[in-house]
Parts: C-alpha cells; structure tokens; sequence
C-alpha cells in the first residue's frame, strides 16, 4: 500500500461528535449542475426523506443557476452584463454574497482574481460563445482588457452599477459558494454529518457512523506523478482545486491553458499543475485557489503566509510548495495515508 501525507485539522477530535448516528447509514445523491456534476453524502437513520432531500438540493441549486451563470441567458448575472451604460441593477442576495467575496480577493491578491474578467474568457474561448481558432492578436487582447477591471465595479444603495460593457464571471467562486450553501441547506434540514462536492470541490462536516471523519484525497493532475498522496479529514473545512490539466487548447505547438491572469490578459505561461487551498468556506477555497494559480508559487506563498491560508502548490513531478498553515495540519506521527472522496 502506497503511502501518503495525512492532514487532520487541529479542531477535529471524533469525541467532540457527540454519537453520530451510530444505527444510522451513509447515503448517496448525485446530479448535474452548472455544467458539471454535484454528489452529497450524508449519514441518516433511514432513506424515508431522500426524495424530499434531492428536491431540496436541486431547488438551491437552481437558484443559485438563476443568480449566478453566465452561461443562463436569463440569470441575473448575465442580465447585468447586456445591460445598458449607466443601469443600476439591485442584486439577490447570492449574487450579492459571491461579488462581495470576490470583490475582496481581488483587493487582496491585487487583481489575480477578478470577477470582471468575463471577456477575456470568451476573447481565449473559454466562455459561452465556445473555442477559437487560433491566438487573438495583441490588439484584440488590449482592446477587450480595457473592460476589465474589478475597480470598474460601483455599488451603493442602488444597487451595482454596469459601468458600460461590464461582464461579469463568477467561474473562478460560484461552485465554490454552491457547495457552501447546499451544506448549510443540510444543516438546517438537520441533516449534520455530510460531505458535498460540486465538480470537485468539497465540505465535510461531522463524521461517519463508524466515527470516522470524511477523508478525501487529493489526487495528482493527469500527466503529473506525485510522489506523495494526501489525504485530509474534513470536519468543518472545505478544499478546492485549480488547475489546468482538462481545460486548454493547443495552437501553433503551444498549449494555452484556461487560467487567465487578469493583469496581463493573457494565459498563465508557466502555470502550476495544480493548486490547492483549504479553508472553512469553499467559496473561499475555490477562490483563492485561482488567485493562487495566477499570482505563482513565489508571490503566491508570500500571501498565502501572510493571510494564514493553508495551500498548495503542485508544480511538476513531485515538487510540491506549502504554506506554513497547510504544513502545520501535516500529521507525521500518522503515518502517510494519502481528490476522491469518501
């Protein structure tokens, strides 16, 4: 059996669980959602309410759908998008949520997340109107980062102003943020041990009847072999992925890869494999980990330092960087065990 580092919180201690449900059982929903799939695992006394709990999960879901994608004609997110110069646009209170979050990782990471970053994305064909042929010139490149900008972004009691031409992308956040309030959704449905996952990233709360917390892996980028797995107990945290292994395209014998850094309008020229980041809100999570990606295991680890973000830098092979706050959730007395999850 191969070993692996284990990450355990410090605040997880299987006795603070006073008895999970120890007659009870671990069940399984899944479905799609914001072009990807969702799945939660949770532990009950019996499978009477599953029905009534997948129709709860979907109907977050689809609000969230309806406030948040850009890929939905008719969510609110694009209706801001198409709208008129000088049009003021009071927001649902997700939407509200997801740009306040973002808003303040870009002020933090000086731009390398920016919710405005919309047209880039569809300039490098990674946005809805699909792949492009070929490298957009420099002009094409100048010309659509003039509309992008998070200070562009004016908000007060009117609502959020649309500057002109203004697009909006919570890409980088919104599954992150979905993945948080399905598991609030879960607690106040009573439902406290569970572990949700949105396209990868992932909450785990309580443990499972046998006492256990629920582990997940954090598995290696394709084409990267990593010398050591890790596997962290997720009790209260969330941990979330960005990397660039599945979404790129290749021109004149070059990849381009989809992490984009706002600041130059541009893709990442020497991307890490992956970067991962841990922290109590998966929207955080999901966040800093684009931010991270773009902003470089150097400057990257500075921040990461300075703000007390546990992260994790997967560069190539087996040459990995930590933050001090991911290195001091390293169990060594553990014993290595080893993103699956279960």
């Amino acid at each position: 059996m191969t070993a692996a580092q284990v990450l355990i919180p410090a605040q997880f201690s299987a006795a603070t669980h006073a008895g999970p449900e120890r007659a009870g059982q671990i069940l399984y929903l899944a479905g799609d959602t914001m072009g990807t799939g969702w799945s939660v695992q949770f532990v009950a006394r019996s499978a009477e309410q599953l029905g009534a709990i997948r129709c709860g999960i979907e109907a977050v879901l689809a609000d969230l759908v309806d406030q948040l994608s850009h890929w939905q004609p008719h969510s609110a997110l694009c209706r801001y998008n198409r709208a008129p110069a000088g049009s003021r646009h009071p927001l649902p209170p997700d939407f509200a949520r997801v740009l306040d979050a973002a808003l303040a990782i870009a002020e933090a990471s000086d731009g390398a997340l920016d919710p405005t970053i919309g047209p880039l994305v569809d300039l490098w064909g990674f946005g809805p109107p699909g792949p492009r042929h070929g490298v957009p010139s420099a002009e094409a490149i100048a010309a659509t980062q003039a509309r992008v900008g998070w200070r562009r972004l004016h908000r007060d009691a009117g609502g959020l102003l649309q500057a002109g031409g203004v697009q909006l992308d919570f890409s980088a956040i919104a599954k992150g943020h979905a993945v948080d309030r399905v598991a609030i959704w879960l607690e106040r449905a009573g439902i406290v041990h569970h572990l949700v996952e949105i396209g990868g990233e992932l909450r785990g709360q309580g443990v499972k009847p046998d006492g256990m917390p629920w582990w997940v892996e954090i598995e290696a980028p394709p084409g990267v072999d990593a010398a050591l797995p890790t596997r962290i107990a997720l009790d209260g945290l969330s941990i979330a992925t960005s990397g660039d292994a599945i979404r790129r395209f290749e021109h004149g014998g070059r990849h381009y890869a989809h992490s984009l850094d706002p600041r130059t309008g541009a893709p990442l020229l020497d991307a890490p494999a992956t970067v991962t980041v841990i922290h109590p809100l998966c929207r955080e999570a999901d966040g800093w980990a684009t931010a991270l990606t773009v902003l470089g295991p150097d400057v990257g680890l500075a921040l990461a330092d300075r703000l007390g973000l546990a992260a994790r830098w997967q560069l190539a092979e087996a040459v990995v960087t930590r933050s001090r706050a991911w290195q001091a959730m390293v169990d060594d007395s553990a014993g290595d065990h080893g993103h699956t999850n279960g």
